[in-house]
């Protein structure tokens, strides 16, 4: 079975509790993150077309539609119709104008050049075949427009980094579990941050896929890191 099923089948299983374990685990400091992207998205007082890629249950996706110009239209995309059905809910208790469709994020849907900025949070590193997925991204955005990915990370410093390890892969996997019957599911999501490309690398990665200026800002000492590109 590709990659891209197991993903989908383990994030359609774990959808119902997702969103508490997610903020719970996270000790809401994702929140926070989520806010420094969207500063980066909804930056102009123009409307935009924003597609989130790997949106899930629909919290970037919310976030961003709450910031944007009035007219602004935000789609997000999924493979797991699980966790976009609970999006769904969400968006329409939060009374945001965005939609949620199931897709392929390696084989986007869409034309050429049709939208002004994407995001990716925290989905990126369960992307297949990760040089394709940011390649269709370059291939949809506008010339101009901006990608902008939040992704869990490695910290650099030693000490932060033990103790990030033994949460990520004792600690976080044990509760996980213990909530969501599934904990296979929450040993892979630690070890594929563990697996993504170093910084370093993946910015590379951007620049190859086409993306200009490309940077990245660590947060909450590594935690996690924002990348920027441009096309």
């Amino acid at each position: 079975m590709a990659k891209k099923e197991n993903i989908k089948k383990l994030f359609d299983n774990i959808a119902p509790d997702y969103d508490k374990l997610n903020h719970i685990l996270s000790l809401n400091i994702d929140k926070s993150w989520r806010k420094k992207a969207v500063k980066e998205i909804a930056n102009e007082n123009r409307a935009l077309d924003v597609l989130d890629v790997a949106c899930g249950t629909g919290d970037f996706t919310i976030e961003i539609a709450k910031k944007c110009a009035a007219g602004s239209r935000i789609t997000g995309i999924d493979l797991s119709e699980e966790m976009m059905k609970a999006g769904r809910k969400k968006i329409q208790t939060a009374g945001v104008d965005a939609m949620l469709e199931q897709g392929d994020c390696e084989a986007l849907k869409y034309s050429d050049e049709s939208f002004d900025r994407i995001s990716v949070g925290f989905g990126v590193r369960n992307f297949e075949h990760l040089e394709i997925g940011l390649k269709e991204m370059q291939r949809v955005l506008r010339p101009g427009g901006k990608l902008v990915i939040l992704e869990l990370s490695v910290p650099s410093n030693p000490v932060i980094r033990w103790c990030y390890k033994l949460y990520f892969l004792k600690i976080l996997p044990a509760i996980g579990g213990m909530v969501s019957g599934n904990r296979g599911a929450y040993e892979y999501l630690p070890a594929s941050v563990l697996h993504f490309p170093p910084p370093g690398k993946f910015m590379s990665m951007m620049q190859e896929a086409g993306f200009n200026d490309v940077k990245q800002k660590a947060l909450t000492f590594g935690i996690c890191r924002m990348y920027v590109g441009t096309k």
